[in-house]
């Protein structure tokens, strides 16, 4: 196959599934992904986005979620030194995708057929390839579109509920929001999921640590919708990166007949996934403005062979 993009349904298919992958169209060796859609034309035009200079940070937090959700994943310390001419710090412990986060193309592999290119553990372990410092290089930024669930279902929609969100309900929420996907686009979904989660007590917010993929009583979330439907939307809009407000940007509890959407997209796409974004100022700073698209800024970390990274990530309207 030629290198470039080509529509989803002309990406080859896994041998032995249904699942298309995109690992030929920048070539086997490609450690960017979807981010090659990201050019200077794209990143110009997201900069002419910027009208009223109004800059709103869309992160939680280094120690939140807390507590946090996930109970491998122990809290950081943060160790301060001090001696006669200042201070100095350092962080030790610290989970990179714990916080508002990236998931990097070494995140997550396709069965046995491998992570982003069809790469084995053996391609990645003692190497830096699929590092997310490849993301840092590139630079993670363009045109970012607000689809706002809430702002848009109202009081019908139940945070602690799961609702898949499709390509037909995204389409309806761009329409009434009065914007359109482009390729080269970072998809931001407000769920309302954190913002409702900050606001419990703290004893229920502890009683919800350990409940994401718990066999019998799962947590629930609005989320993208997992079905292969979603990643063919996704990809043939052009989309490079998905962020969402909730603890896996997907709808919760995963449907193991349906499948897992981080596969589709990560391994088999090369698209980034973000995780616990904090988005309500922006919802209402777009509301305010009449707009739902902005600069997307991201500070990726330049960590060497990273699986993830804290996300850093500011919208400028």
């Amino acid at each position: 196959m030629a290198t470039g993009w080509v529509p989803f349904a002309e990406l080859p298919v896994v041998p032995g599934t249904e699942e298309h992958h995109a690992w030929d169209v920048w070539g086997r060796d490609d450690e960017l992904g979807a981010l090659n859609l990201v050019g200077p034309e794209q990143v110009r035009a997201a900069c002419g986005l910027v009208r009223s200079g109004t800059v709103v940070p869309l992160n939680l937090p280094l120690d939140e979620p807390k507590p946090g959700l996930f109970p491998s994943r122990e809290p950081f310390r943060h160790v301060v030194t001090a001696s006669r001419t200042g201070r100095d710090d350092r962080v030790d412990g610290l989970y990179l995708q714990g916080s508002s986060q990236w998931d990097g193309l070494r995140h997550i592999r396709f069965r046995e057929f491998g992570y982003w290119g069809g790469r084995q553990e053996d391609d990645l372990d003692g190497s830096g390839v699929l590092g997310i410092d490849r993301w840092a290089e590139h630079g993670m930024l363009g045109r970012g579109v607000l689809v706002d669930l809430p702002g848009h279902l109202g009081p019908d929609l139940a945070p602690d509920q799961r609702l898949g969100v499709g390509p037909e309900l995204i389409e309806e929420i761009l329409a009434a929001q009065g914007v359109q996907l482009r390729r080269g686009d970072f998809l931001v979904l407000r769920t309302g999921w954190l913002e409702w989660f900050r606001g419990l007590p703290e004893a229920e917010r502890a009683e919800l640590v350990g409940t994401v993929g718990h066999p019998e009583h799962p947590l629930a979330c609005p989320g993208l919708a997992a079905g292969r439907d979603t990643a063919a939307y996704l990809w043939d809009r052009g989309v490079v990166a998905v962020a969402a407000d909730n603890p896996a940007m997907e709808a919760l509890p995963v449907q193991r007949d349906v499948g897992f959407l981080h596969r589709r997209l990560i391994a088999l796409l090369g698209l980034a996934v973000g995780e616990f974004w904090l988005l309500d100022t922006l919802a209402a700073t777009c509301r305010a403005q009449g707009s739902y698209e902005f600069l997307l800024t991201s500070g990726v970390l330049p960590l060497p062979s990273g699986v993830g990274s804290p996300s850093n990530a500011c919208a400028v309207l």
